[in-house]
C-alpha cells in the first residue's frame, strides 16, 4: 500500500455532498463541569443512524466503489463500528455485506451487526489485525472497505472537521480518538486546509498507545498490546501508509490511563447525559485534564452502548484498575463493572465517538447550549445573534431528528 497523502479540501466537500441522504450534521454541546480547564465542546457522533461517526466514511467509499466490484458483495474488517457502517449502507444498496471482527468483540456490537442484515466473521485478533495491514482476506471476494486507510472513507471521515468549522469558528484545538488514524487524520486534512492554525491531536489509552510510541521513535513501530474494555482504540501498530498523513497533519498524542477515562465516562453520564464507551471517554479525558491546551476544545464523542447490569459497580465508583495488568480480564460480554481486585471481569463498553473543542484564553463553558444544524448562538463579545456558515451548511443535511436513508 502506497503512502497516503492528505485529503484534498474539495474532495471532503464533495463527500459531505454525497452522503447527506445517510449521515446527519450532529450537534456541538458544550461540556459543564466545574473549574475546567478550557472550554470543552462535544461533537455528538453519536447521534449517527448507527451511534458512530463511520456511517461517514463507509458510505463515501462505497458510493465511490465500481458498481461490478460491489455487486459481488462487500466486506470489512472492523471492531463494530465500521462494520455497521458497511452493513448500513450495504443494505441501503442492496448488496450483501460480510464483516471480519476480532474474537473480542462484544455481543451487542455482534447483535448490531446482523440486525443490519450483514454477517460477521469471528477471527482471532492475530489475524485480524493481518487483514487490516494486507488489505484483505485471501478468503473473501468482493469490494474491501478498509476502515482506516483508504482515501474515500477518510474523505468522509473528513466531513466531521467541516462541520466542526462552521459550528466552532474560533476553536482553537480538537482532540480525537486515534484507532487507525482515519477519524483524526479527516479531520485534521478537513481543518487544517484553512486553519493551520488549529491544533488536531490523537487521544490514546496506555495499555495501548502505538502513535505515541511511534512518534518518539520517528516511525512507525509495533508496541504491546494489552487488551481492556477500551476496544474501539489501541491496535498494536501505526500502519506504515498511514504514518506519514498521521506525523504531517497531528499535533501529537495524548495518552490517558483506564482510569481516566472511566472518570470521563461517569463526568459525561453526570454532565449530559451520554453514555460513552472507553474510546470516547479517552479525548474527554485528555481535555478535562488539560493536556489540550488553555482555549476552546473540541472533541469527537461517539457515545457507547452499555448494558443496565454493567452499570451498576461502574456508577458507585469502580475502576478496573487492574485490567492492563492482567490478558485475563479481558472482554467478549457485557457482564458487570467492578473493581479488577474482586476477580471480576470489567465489561465491554461497544465503541462510541466524540471530539471536543476548545476556545481561546481558557473561558469557562458558555451557557447558550449546543451549537448544531441551522442553531443559532449567541456572540460572547456583542451579545448580538450570528449566523455562520456552520447554520447554511448544516441546513442542507437532515436534522438528527429526520428520517436517513
Amino acid at each position: 500500500m502506497h503512502p497516503i497523502t492528505r485529503i484534498p479540501l474539495d474532495a471532503i466537500e464533495a463527500a459531505r455532498d454525497r452522503i447527506a441522504g445517510a449521515a446527519i450534521c450532529t450537534p456541538l454541546l458544550p461540556l459543564e463541569v466545574p473549574n475546567p480547564p478550557c472550554e470543552v465542546w462535544l461533537k455528538l457522533e453519536c447521534l449517527q443512524p448507527i451511534g458512530s461517526f463511520k456511517i461517514r466514511g463507509a458510505t463515501n467509499a462505497m458510493l465511490l466503489a465500481d458498481p461490478t466490484e460491489l455487486a459481488r458483495g462487500v466486506y470489512t474488517c472492523s471492531a463494530g463500528n465500521m462494520a455497521q457502517g458497511v452493513a448500513f449502507a450495504a443494505r441501503h444498496l442492496g448488496v450483501e455485506a460480510r464483516v471480519i471482527v476480532p474474537d473480542s468483540v462484544p455481543r451487542t456490537k455482534l447483535d448490531a451487526i446482523v440486525s443490519l442484515g450483514a454477517t460477521p466473521v469471528s477471527v482471532a485478533f492475530d489475524e485480524w489485525w493481518s487483514v487490516m495491514r494486507n488489505h484483505g482476506h485471501p478468503d473473501e471476494d468482493g469490494f474491501f472497505v478498509h476502515p482506516v486507510s483508504d482515501p474515500d472513507v477518510i474523505a468522509g471521515n473528513g466531513t466531521v472537521g467541516l462541520e466542526i468549522l462552521e459550528q466552532l469558528p474560533d476553536v482553537s484545538a480538537v482532540v480525537v480518538p486515534y484507532g487507525g488514524g482515519g477519524l483524526s487524520c479527516g479531520i485534521a486534512s478537513a481543518i487544517k486546509a484553512t486553519r493551520d492554525d488549529v491544533a488536531v491531536y490523537a487521544a490514546e489509552v496506555d495499555t495501548a498507545a502505538p502513535l505515541s510510541a511511534s512518534i518518539d521513535a520517528g516511525k512507525p513501530v509495533d508496541v504491546d498490546r494489552i487488551q481492556t474494555f477500551v476496544d474501539g482504540i489501541g491496535g498494536k501498530g501505526v500502519l506504515p501508509e498511514m504514518w506519514p498523513l498521521a506525523s504531517s497533519l497531528l499535533d501529537g498524542s495524548l495518552v490517558v490511563s483506564i482510569n481516566q477515562i472511566c472518570d470521563a465516562i461517569r463526568t459525561l453520564a453526570t454532565r449530559t447525559h451520554v453514555v460513552a464507551e472507553g474510546a470516547g471517554g479517552a479525548s474527554v479525558a485528555a481535555a478535562l485534564g488539560g493536556r489540550g491546551g488553555e482555549a476552546r476544545l473540541s472533541r469527537l464523542f461517539r457515545a457507547g452502548t452499555w448494558t443496565l447490569r454493567a452499570w451498576g459497580p461502574f456508577w458507585k465508583g469502580a475502576h478496573p484498575s487492574d485490567v492492563h495488568r492482567s490478558p485475563v480480564a479481558t472482554l467478549s460480554s457485557l457482564r458487570t463493572f467492578a473493581h479488577a481486585s474482586t476477580g471480576q471481569t470489567p465489561a465491554t463498553v461497544p465503541y462510541s465517538s466524540a471530539a471536543w473543542t476548545i476556545r481561546r484564553a481558557g473561558m469557562p463553558p458558555s451557557q447558550n447550549g449546543s451549537v448544531g444544524c441551522g442553531t443559532r448562538r449567541r456572540s460572547r463579545r456583542s451579545g448580538s445573534r450570528r449566523r455562520g456558515r456552520s447554520e447554511r451548511s448544516c441546513q442542507r443535511q437532515p436534522c438528527p431528528t429526520s428520517n436517513p436513508v
